[in-house]
């Protein structure tokens, strides 16, 4: 049995504040459409943690400080590699919100999700980013029909 892997490392983060809203993204990417959190790619050589402070400035225009990793999505591309989406939540922020090409940025209230068009599996990860017992979303292959586990 191999004991490495190709992997593609990738972030995304919830940026809250205290009066109960979110930051969320309005995705103009068609292969993931929906409201999402802000993130990306993992640069070569670059930590994670810098990963996703670079990641939501450029998304949003906001610099964030202290993001927590808080949880993990993964899953096997169709090339065989670990797709692995690194959770981190952050509530200390500061500067001007702006826009960028992956999609318009924007505050809602935690409470009025329902009433947005969210990405896929959106209120799964959401339920990780929130939870003090949950920390892992797996998909997985069955009988060549995509499966998850919430651990």
């Amino acid at each position: 049995m191999e004991k490495s892997e190709k992997a593609i490392f990738t972030n995304l983060c919830m940026v809250y504040d205290d009066l109960g809203n979110i930051l969320v993204q309005e995705r103009k990417k068609q292969d993931w459409p929906g409201l999402a959190f802000p993130g990306g790619h993992v640069e070569h050589s670059e930590s994670f943690y810098q990963s996703v402070i670079r990641e939501v400035k450029e998304e949003t225009g906001l610099d964030i400080e202290n993001p927590i990793l808080c949880g993990i999505k993964q899953f096997q591309t169709e090339n065989d590699e670990r797709y692995v989406v690194l959770f981190f939540k952050t509530n200390k922020f500061q500067g001007a919100l702006s826009s960028s090409d992956e999609g318009e940025v924007f505050w809602i209230n935690r409470n009025d999700l329902k009433n947005y068009s969210l990405s896929l599996d959106f209120e799964d990860m959401l339920n990780i980013f929130e939870s003090d017992s949950l920390s892992e979303f797996h998909y997985y292959k069955d009988s060549g029909n995509w499966e998850k586990n919430i651990f």
